[in-house]
C-alpha cells in the first residue's frame, strides 16, 4: 500500500468532530496545521482529487498527520492559532508581522516615568498604549507628544542627572522645559505626563479643557507667567490636533480589509475613526495566495491574533470562513466585542472598496514589471500543468473580411512581452466560406509545416499556444499539431460577455478560469487583445488595397483624391451611385466627371 493510500486510510477513520490537523513531512517537521468543523471530511480531502498549486505542493510532501479533537470550532481555532505561533509550518499564511505590533510602555512606578517601545504587553504595573503600525511611526508619536508637552527628548535620566551639567540645546530652541535644572518641580514632569496619557489615551479633548480651565484659574490669580505656559501647552495640543496625527490605534472604530493576489498577495487594514481615515496596516507575500474564505479567515485571525486588538467593526470584502468564531477570538483578545460585516451600501461599502484599492496598489507598487511578468508566467506554468514555463506564447486569431476572404494572425509573447518581429499572418486559400475551425486548421498547420522545413523566421517553436475561441477552437489547433507529429500545450481564449478573456479551456473542455487573478487576467487580456488586433490590420489592409485598385485605373485619381472619395462615400458601392454633382463636391469637376464615366461606361459594357 502506497503512503497517500496509507494516509487516506489513517483520515477515513478520524471522528466528524471539530479539532485540528498537524500535517508532517517524512522528517517529521510540521509544515501545516488546520482547523476544521469536520476532521474526517477536511483530512480526507487532501488525499484525493486535484488541488490549487500550493495545496497540491504540501499535500505531496505530507508522510504523516496528527489530528487534536476540540469541543468546539471555536476551541479548534484558538488552539489553530497556539499551534502555528510555535510551530510557523511553512505552508501556513504567515504574516510580515506575526511576531506582534509595537506598543508605547510607560513606566508610571518610576519618579520621572519615560516612555519605550516594546514589542508585547507584560502584566507589569506599567502602562501601554497601542499596538502602531510600525517602529517608526511609534517613535514618531512619541517625540511629537514630547515635543508639545515640552517634556525631555535627550539621553539624560532623572533625577539622577538633575543639577550636573547644563541644560542641552532643547531647552534654548523651547522644545524642553528644562527638567535637568534644580527648580524644575518633579510634580509639574507627572502632570505633564498625565497630559501625554490623555493624548495617548484619545483624550485629547478632555485635555484641552482641562488646560483651559488652568490658564483662566491662573489669569484670574494674576499668575500671568504660569496662565502663559498653560496657553502655550493648549496652543500645542491644538496643533497636534490640527496635523490629524493618529495617536492610538485602538481610537479607531472601523477597520476595513482589503485582499488582493497579483504577483504578489497583498493583505491591508485600514483604520477608520469617526469616518475618518486614521491609519493604515499591510502585510506583502510572496506567493499568490487565492482570496477564498478559507485564505481571508487565516489572515484576519493571524493579523488580529499577533495585535491584540481590533476596532469594534471590521468590514471585510466577502465573509471569512468561520466569521462567527473568529469574531469571538478577536473580541477575547480585544476585550470588547468586534463584529465581521460585508458591506453591500453606504459609507461602510466605500471604506471597504478604499481598503481593495490599497491592497492592490502595495502589491503592484512592490512588485517590478519583471517580476510581474515573470510570477504571472509562473502561476500558468503549475495552473496549466505546463511542462516548462511559458516563456514563449504564440496566438491565433481567424477573421472574415466579407467579400474579400478569410485571414488568421499570429502574435508571439516573450517573456510576457510582445516580440512583434516574429507576428505572422495568413490569407487563407483552401477553406470555401466562412469556416472558421477549419480556417485555424490552416493557419496552424502553415505555420509549424514552415517550422518542421526550417524555413527562416519560423525556427522557434513556443511553450504555449494560445487561441482565440473555445475547445473546438483548440481542438482544430491540436489536429494541425498532430498531423505535422508536433504536441504543444493549446488552450482557447474564452471570452465573456464584455468580449474579455475568463477562461482557458482545452480541447477536451475542461476550464481553468483567470478572472480571480488580475495579473493573469490581465496579461491574457492583453494577449487576446494583440491578435485580434494584428487580424484586423490585415483585414483593413486587404479592403484598402481591393478598393484602392479599383479607384486607381481612374485617370486623373490619385492618391489624394481617392482619399478624400472614400473618406467622404466611405464605400466604393456609394461612389458608383453617386452623380456627377455628388462627386464634384468632393473632387474637381473634371475628376469628378472621369469617375462617374468609369462606373458607368463599365456597367454600359455589361448591359450590353
Amino acid at each position: 500500500m502506497g503512503i497517500i493510500e496509507q494516509l487516506r486510510e489513517k483520515a477515513n477513520a478520524l471522528p466528524l468532530l471539530p479539532g485540528v490537523y498537524i500535517m508532517k513531512n517524512s522528517r517529521g517537521e510540521v509544515i501545516y496545521v488546520g482547523k476544521a468543523k469536520r476532521l474526517k471530511n477536511r483530512v480526507t480531502s487532501y488525499f484525493r482529487g486535484e488541488h490549487l498549486p500550493k495545496v497540491q505542493a504540501m499535500a505531496d510532501k505530507v508522510a504523516d498527520f496528527d489530528v487534536i479533537v476540540a469541543s468546539s470550532e471555536f476551541e479548534a481555532l484558538v488552539l489553530e492559532n497556539s499551534l502555528i505561533k510555535r510551530h510557523h509550518p511553512h505552508y501556513n499564511i504567515l504574516l510580515r508581522d506575526d511576531k506582534g505590533y509595537p506598543f508605547i510602555r510607560l513606566d508610571t512606578a518610576a519618579e520621572y516615568p519615560t516612555f519605550s517601545v516594546v514589542n508585547k504587553t507584560a502584566s507589569d504595573g506599567a502602562k501601554y498604549f497601542g499596538p502602531f503600525g510600525s517602529r517608526g511611526t511609534t517613535f514618531e508619536i512619541i517625540d511629537a507628544i514630547s515635543k508639545t508637552l515640552f517634556l525631555p527628548t535627550c539621553g539624560k535620566k532623572f533625577p539622577r542627572d538633575i543639577g550636573r551639567e547644563r541644560p542641552c540645546l532643547n531647552k534654548h530652541m523651547g522644545l524642553c522645559r528644562g527638567w535637568c535644572l534644580p527648580e524644575a518641580a518633579a510634580e509639574d514632569y507627572r502632570s505633564r505626563i498625565a497630559q501625554a496619557e490623555l493624548i495617548l489615551s484619545g483624550k485629547a479633548d478632555e485635555l484641552k479643557t482641562e488646560l483651559t480651565e488652568k490658564m483662566q484659574r491662573a489669569a484670574e490669580e494674576l499668575r500671568f507667567e504660569l496662565a502663559a505656559d498653560y496657553r502655550d501647552r493648549l496652543r500645542a495640543v491644538e496643533r497636534l490636533g490640527e496635523k490629524q496625527l493618529v495617536i492610538a490605534l485602538n481610537r479607531a472604530d472601523t477597520d476595513a480589509v482589503g485582499f488582493f493576489r497579483g504577483a504578489k498577495t497583498c493583505f491591508s487594514v485600514l483604520h477608520y475613526s469617526g469616518g475618518s481615515l486614521a491609519d493604515k496596516d499591510f502585510s506583502l507575500m510572496e506567493e499568490p495566495i487565492e482570496p477564498d474564505a478559507e485564505a481571508l479567515g487565516a489572515l484576519l485571525s493571524r493579523f488580529y491574533g499577533a495585535r491584540g486588538t481590533a476596532a469594534k467593526t471590521i468590514l471585510c470584502p466577502f465573509e471569512p470562513e468561520g466569521a462567527r468564531e473568529l469574531e469571538q477570538l478577536i473580541s477575547e483578545a480585544s476585550g470588547h466585542a468586534v463584529a465581521i460585516e460585508v458591506p453591500q451600501r453606504g459609507d461602510r461599502r466605500k471604506f471597504s472598496e478604499a481598503a481593495q484599492v490599497n491592497a492592490r496598489e502595495e502589491s503592484l507598487r512592490a512588485t517590478t514589471a519583471a517580476q510581474r511578468r515573470s510570477k504571472t508566467l509562473e502561476w500558468l506554468q503549475r495552473t496549466l500543468a505546463l511542462p516548462t514555463l511559458p516563456n514563449r506564447i504564440e496566438a491565433f486569431d481567424v477573421s472574415n473580411t466579407g467579400s474579400f476572404g478569410v485571414v488568421a494572425a499570429m502574435t508571439v509573447f516573450v517573456g510576457g512581452r510582445p516580440l512583434k518581429r516574429d507576428y505572422k499572418r495568413f490569407k487563407i486559400r483552401t477553406v470555401e466560406g466562412q469556416d472558421d475551425y477549419a480556417s485555424m486548421f490552416e493557419a496552424v498547420s502553415r505555420r509549424y509545416a514552415r517550422c518542421i522545413e526550417g524555413a527562416e523566421g519560423f525556427e522557434e517553436v513556443p511553450d504555449l499556444l494560445l487561441i482565440d475561441g473555445g475547445d473546438t477552437h483548440a481542438a482544430a489547433a491540436e489536429r494541425a499539431l498532430g498531423e505535422l507529429g508536433l504536441t504543444l500545450p493549446v488552450f482557447g481564449m474564452v471570452k465573456d460577455d464584455r468580449h474579455r478573456t475568463r477562461a482557458l479551456i482545452n480541447s477536451a473542455g475542461a476550464e481553468t478560469a483567470i478572472v480571480g487573478n488580475q495579473a493573469v487576467f490581465s496579461f491574457i487580456g492583453t494577449i487576446q487583445e494583440e491578435t485580434h488586433r494584428f487580424a484586423i490590420e490585415y483585414h483593413r489592409s486587404l479592403r484598402s488595397a481591393a478598393i484602392g485598385s479599383a479607384l486607381d485605373a481612374i485617370p486623373g485619381i490619385g492618391e489624394k483624391r481617392r482619399s478624400e472619395l472614400l473618406k467622404h462615400f466611405k464605400t466604393i458601392k456609394a461612389i458608383k451611385s453617386a452623380s456627377v454633382q455628388e462627386l464634384a463636391a468632393v473632387i474637381p469637376a473634371n475628376a469628378a466627371k472621369s469617375v462617374y464615366d468609369h462606373f458607368h461606361q463599365t456597367d454600359e459594357k455589361k448591359d450590353g
